[in-house]
């Protein structure tokens, strides 16, 4: 994530806050990621809620960047679901006018054949969010065939950024 996506965005000027699902913080924490992209970011990296009262550590946000996004979070945003930090946030600026949300869905071959995938993708799209998305952008593997060392497509989705705030 750190040298593919916030680096860059650092690059081109922009200011990077960086708030993880449970699971990515646990993960990224491990490996020191979370401690590396404080550094970079110069702000916390937020993985769980604050407590009333508390000032948020983050500046105000001009876009929202959900990279990548699991069949999970795919699917609770499309329904609705706002059961930790990242989901919260995320599903209020889907509710916010000229709020861009952005998302790239990375994603298997058995999740995109799922039924209920076309609905959810569609109604993340009826919501207005720009998802980088699609067999140009990250090919669809089967579970037991994951690409190993294949390029996420974090300029197509700095690019939708950039597209999208001008």
């Amino acid at each position: 994530m750190r040298a593919g996506l916030v680096e860059p965005a650092l690059a081109r000027g922009w200011q990077v806050a960086v708030t993880l699902t449970p699971t990515a913080g646990r993960w990224l924490r491990m490996s020191g990621e979370a401690d590396r992209l404080e550094t970079l970011t110069g702000l916390p990296v937020r993985d769980e809620a604050r407590l009333p009262g508390e000032a948020s550590p983050h500046p105000k946000v001009d876009c929202y960047v959900v990279a990548p996004a699991s069949a999970n979070t795919v699917a609770k945003l499309a329904t609705g679901i706002a059961d930790n930090q990242a989901l919260t946030q995320v599903g209020e600026a889907i509710g916010t006018l000229e709020l861009p949300v952005v998302m790239f869905p990375r994603v298997n071959a058995a999740h995109a054949r799922h039924p209920a995938w076309k609905r959810h993708v569609a109604t993340l799209r009826e919501a207005d969010v720009h998802l980088v998305y699609g067999p140009d952008v990250w090919p669809l593997y089967e579970p037991r065939e994951a690409p190993a060392g294949r390029e996420l497509p974090w300029a197509a989705v700095l690019e939708t950024v950039e597209r999208l705030l001008g």
